[in-house]
This record gives C-alpha cells, sequence and structure tokens, in this order.
C-alpha cells in the first residue's frame, strides 16, 4: 500500500500535548471535524513533521521552552518564500511571558490561546489557519505553473535558436560545390562534358538548399522541434556520393585521402535523400576539418543483420572521455570553444542525431583518445533485396519535350528571375518577352497578346491581382492563361490565387517538371486557335 498523499499531508495539524492523554483528546476533537492529525513528542518533532508536510501547528508554550523556540525559528526560515505557517500556542494563564512575547516577534504568523481554551474556540482556530494554509498552498501553484509556463518559453526559444543554429551551419555545405562549378564554368577550356557534369551538382545543390529555406518558413515546426521527411525507396550508395560531392571541396582543400568502400549490390533504405545526405556529409565535414592537412578519411557502407551500417573514420585529433558523452549537444559544444580547436565537434552533429534517430537508425561516436582519431558509426534500417534491380533512368539531354510553340510573357520585378526564366523557356523554342513592373506588363499584354503570362505577385505599382484584372479587362475573350509565380507557397496562397483568377499557382524556385506540365496543360496557342 502506499503511503499518505501529498494533500493529506498538508492538510494535518501537528499536535505538541503536556501528556499523551490530552494529545489524544486533541487528536479525537479534531477528528470529530473531519481534520487528520500527528501526535508529535515535542517541537524538534514538529520541526521534522514540517519538512513532510503540515497544515498548522498546535503547541503548549512549555513545549516551545529549552530552545525550542530556535528550533522552531531556524525550521521556519527553510520554508520557501510563499510558506507562512501557521502556528497556535496554547499559553499559560496570567502575565504575558518573556518566552511569549518572544515568540510573537520572532516566528511571526503565531495565534496565542490563553488555557483553558473552550473546544470550539480551538476549532474555529484550527479551521481558520487551515484555510490561511490553503491559500498559501494556492500561491504556490500559481508561482509553480508559472515557472512551468516560463520554462516552456525558454525551451520553445531554444529550439528556435538550435534549429537555426543549426540550418545557418547546414547551408554552407551545399554553397562549396555552386561556387567551384560556378569557377569552372567561368573558365576559357571547357568541354561540353564538364559544363554537363557541373550544371547537374548545381542543380542538386540548389535543390538542397531549397529544401532547407522550406523549413525555415514553417515557424511552428521549428518551435515543436518537428523537420517533415520526404520518404521513398533509394540506394544508400547512391546518397553518400551525394554527401562525398558536397564534401569534396573541404577534402580536397586539405590534402586528405579519401577512401571509400562501398558494396557491389545496392542496399536500400526508406528514408529522406536529401537530409540523410546531410547527415553523412556533416560527418564528413567534421573529419575533414579535424584531421591534419595531408590526413586520411575513410567511407564505408556495409549490411550488417538487417541493417544499413555507414562508417566515417579519420586519424585526425580525436576526443577525450570527457567531450565524448557529449559530442551531440548542441549547447554543450558551444560552450567549449577552446576544446573544439583541440577536438570538439562542429554544430552539424546535433542534426546527424536528430535525423538519424527520425529515420529509425542510431549513430554513435568512438575514440581511443586525443590524437588518435575518431569513428562515427550510423546504423539504419535496411529493406529487403528486391529480386531484380530497378533500372536507373538516365537524365535526358532535352531541356523540354517537344510541346506546341507558346508565345509567352514573364512579369517579375526580379530581373534574374524574370531573364531567366524567359531564357529557359526559349530554349524550348517558345516565343518570350519580360516585363518588370505591373504597368508595363499589362501594356505588354495588350500588345504582345501572350498564350501563357507566367506573373509575380509581389510587383511594385500594380501587384499581380491587379496586374491580372486588367489583362482580363483589356484582352476579353484572348486573355492567356494566367500563372501565379510567387514566393509565397502555402496552400493558403494557392488558393488566394486560384481565387482571384489565376489559372494556376506555381511556388518559386520552379520546377522544370512543373513548368513543363503547366504548358502542356495550357490552351492551344492563340494562332492555333484562329485558324
Amino acid at each position: 500500500m502506499g503511503g499518505p498523499s501529498r494533500r493529506s499531508l498538508e492538510e494535518r495539524v501537528l499536535v505538541v500535548a503536556p501528556t499523551l492523554r490530552d494529545a489524544a483528546l486533541t487528536q479525537e476533537m479534531l477528528a470529530s471535524e473531519g481534520l487528520e492529525s500527528e501526535a508529535c513528542a515535542g517541537v524538534d518533532a514538529v520541526c521534522r513533521e514540517l519538512a513532510v508536510g503540515a497544515g498548522a501547528a498546535i503547541l503548549t508554550e512549555e513545549s516551545i521552552a529549552d530552545g525550542g523556540a530556535e528550533a522552531l525559528r531556524l525550521a521556519l526560515a527553510s520554508q520557501p518564500p510563499w510558506s507562512d505557517f501557521p502556528i497556535l500556542v496554547l499559553a499559560q494563564r496570567g502575565a504575558d511571558s518573556p518566552l511569549v512575547l518572544e515568540l510573537l516577534r520572532t516566528l511571526g504568523n503565531v495565534t496565542l490561546l490563553e488555557r483553558p481554551v473552550r473546544v470550539p474556540a480551538l476549532v474555529s482556530q484550527v479551521l481558520s489557519a487551515l484555510r490561511a494554509r490553503r491559500r498559501q498552498y494556492q500561491t504556490r501553484e500559481h508561482l509553480e505553473q508559472s515557472e512551468r509556463a516560463q520554462e516552456a518559453l525558454r525551451e520553445a526559444d531554444r529550439l528556435k535558436d538550435e534549429f537555426l543554429a543549426m540550418l545557418g551551419h547546414e547551408l554552407r555545405n551545399p554553397l562549396a560545390p555552386i561556387l567551384h562549378a560556378l569557377k569552372i564554368l567561368g573558365g576559357s577550356d571547357v568541354s561540353p562534358s564538364v559544363s554537363a557534369q557541373m550544371l547537374q551538382v548545381m542543380d542538386r545543390q540548389v535543390t538542397h538548399l531549397v529544401r532547407l529555406v522550406d523549413d525555415l518558413l514553417d515557424v511552428s515546426r521549428i518551435l515543436r522541434g518537428r523537420i517533415e521527411l520526404r520518404v521513398e525507396r533509394s540506394d544508400l550508395a547512391s546518397i553518400l556520393s551525394r554527401a562525398i560531392e558536397s564534401t569534396r571541396p573541404v577534402v580536397d582543400a586539405q590534402r586528405h585521402h579519401l577512401t571509400i568502400e562501398l558494396p557491389d549490390r545496392p542496399i536500400e533504405i526508406e528514408g529522406d535523400v536529401v537530409r540523410l545526405a546531410q547527415v553523412f556529409a556533416n560527418l564528413l565535414n567534421n573529419a575533414a576539418k579535424y584531421t591534419d592537412p595531408g590526413g586520411h578519411l575513410a567511407l564505408t557502407l556495409r549490411l550488417i543483420g538487417g541493417e544499413a551500417v555507414v562508417r566515417v573514420l579519420d586519424d585526425g585529433v580525436g576526443m577525450s572521455t570527457d567531450v565524448l558523452p557529449h559530442v551531440f549537444d548542441l549547447f554543450h559544444q558551444a560552450q567549449r570553444s577552446l576544446d573544439r580547436a583541440q577536438g570538439g565537434l562542429g554544430l552539424g552533429l546535433t542534426l546527424v542525431r536528430r535525423l538519424v534517430v527520425m529515420h529509425g537508425g542510431s549513430v554513435e561516436a568512438r575514440s581511443e583518445g586525443p590524437g588518435r582519431g575518431s569513428e562515427f558509426i550510423v546504423r539504419l534500417p535496411a529493406l529487403p533485396v528486391r529480386s531484380e534491380a530497378v533500372p536507373s533512368q538516365a537524365p535526358s539531354g532535352e531541356v523540354f519535350p517537344a510541346l506546341p510553340h507558346r508565345r509567352i510573357l514573364v512579369v517579375d520585378d526580379n530581373r534574374d528571375a524574370a531573364d531567366t526564366l524567359a531564357a529557359l523557356l526559349e530554349l524550348g523554342g517558345h516565343e518570350v518577352q519580360t516585363a518588370y513592373e505591373g504597368r508595363r506588363a499589362v501594356e505588354k499584354a495588350e500588345q504582345f497578346v501572350p498564350d501563357i503570362v507566367f506573373l509575380d505577385i509581389g510587383l511594385p505599382g500594380l501587384d499581380g491581382y491587379e496586374v491580372a484584372r486588367a489583362v482580363r479587362d483589356c484582352l476579353g475573350p484572348a486573355t492567356p492563361r494566367l500563372i501565379a509565380v510567387t514566393g509565397y507557397g502555402s496552400r493558403t496562397d494557392r488558393e488566394r490565387a486560384l481565387g482571384a483568377g489565376f489559372d494556376d499557382h506555381l511556388a518559386k524556385p520552379v520546377e522544370l517538371a512543373d513548368l513543363v506540365l503547366t504548358l502542356a496543360d495550357a490552351p492551344r496557342p492563340a494562332c492555333e486557335r484562329s485558324s
């Protein structure tokens, strides 16, 4: 059986009487009023029980003599600020003694009752003391609720700051291959095959960046610590290749030797390709960063007992035993700026652990000590081997499939965005004109009479909604297909655009596949309609 409840302990009355008989009679009187009590042998026992919990105390003047007052004062001083423990002192009849005066001065919430006291008067005073004590408990509850609310706010703020810190760290990873590819493409002697390869690299890394920026837009997910995974069946080796590609500039800059061991047969997992690529890129980046130039790194993939096991090893600075337990802890690392120069690891490791756990896996760090390298082991659930391999589809060399020739107007106040989209559409054989502000867009639509208008919403002067209305008014039956192209990509934004008369809504940056579908779904060109 369990002990008394907290409420029961905190409602009881502690009783110190001259004799056991008096104590028993007092308890019997309190019980008749439905009050719980505890007989105590003296003031020292009262102090011990007070630490456990009590609603009030009945003491005799004699029981407090011989040092009892000081013991009570110390016990009451140790109470929390909300507590003002009520004490009923049964004083001897006659003039006030120096002890009684001292009690009133030092103990605070003391009520004196001269003996002999009538039973109704004592019960009334006890009930009044308990009512006051209950109000104190209510104050305590309010304080605790306030502290819990403040802690929840601090935790929400911590999670937000933690997410933003990790995101800022991760944004730098895909920028390296993009910058390197741009430098290569800017060279005077670049072969078509190298150009194609660099464009593929930039395309993958920009996709990676877009996904990261998408996470920033959903503030509620940040505060709740939620990151949505886009799960698909994937070959883990191809994910590792993405990570290697992202970290190759760092590895090469440090002149490291990277050994890669991948199995001959595919090991498939179910996960978010971009997120898992982040995981392994972070591990490789840390290995490269905390290994002296010319060091050795290794990445291996094995299938062990139904798990895909990835190991990232280095012969770098290693970690001490006091760092290992905290290696995935964001805030611990942030406070170890000096240790980081001696083997601490970066912010991305916190993201590594969270993402791996979200995929149903685990990650651990190992090191034999400073100067002896590190090893990170990621385990992910592997999917059963398929009876026959699914052939991969080679990327098409054509930007667009064969589509009818269109007259297209691109409207965006960001000139680079408008010009690059126009150039992409011209590669598909379409006739394209551009406008960079709302009024000019209406003029060009009236002159050019396009089949399709890709129209930005956030335009200066006339916004996209006003431009759409003006185009409909001036072209009437010849109104083109109006496509909203905007950085506002929520479901509400889409519904608002469609409700305002747009035929479709595309979020920036527009994926090529969505662009092709939009062009394919458009009505026949104006020249065909008029024939």
